[in-house]
């Protein structure tokens, strides 16, 4: 998390990941490379109130720096996938800051679309 500028303690992460260990529509999937964890991607679904069925949204993916560039991201986008449609959503989203052109070059090469602009509240 913290190759993205991300701060979060270790416990925060454990007492998420606990959480999503049990939900059904949480998943995080890893990728390891010789026994080390190189990458990860968090998939949460969201229950659509204007549209038939429900939309599955990546909140992180993130690749250890020295992995990138090898098909990881690819392999856990695709994880995601599978888990959307299993789980009957319509569509997945997923936001990129304005300063990562490359991450939104990436996810257009695997058939995302720029759509709409995102607003947000911060609340603390």
């Amino acid at each position: 998390m913290a190759q993205l500028g991300y701060k979060i303690k270790e416990e925060a992460i454990k007492r998420k990941l606990q959480q999503i260990f049990i939900s059904r529509i949480d998943q995080v999937y890893v990728a390891e490379v010789s026994g080390k964890v190189v990458g990860l991607i968090s998939c949460h679904i969201t229950k659509l109130f204007h549209q038939e069925g429900d939309a599955g949204r990546v909140t992180s993916l993130i690749i250890n720096s020295n992995f990138r560039g090898k098909g990881i991201g690819k392999a856990l986008v695709e994880m995601a996938d599978k888990f959307f449609i299993q789980k009957g959503c319509i569509k997945s989203e997923v936001t990129s800051g304005d300063h990562r052109p490359e991450t939104h070059e990436f996810y257009l090469s695997l058939g995302y679309i720029e759509d709409e602009r995102r607003f947000l509240k911060i609340y603390r």
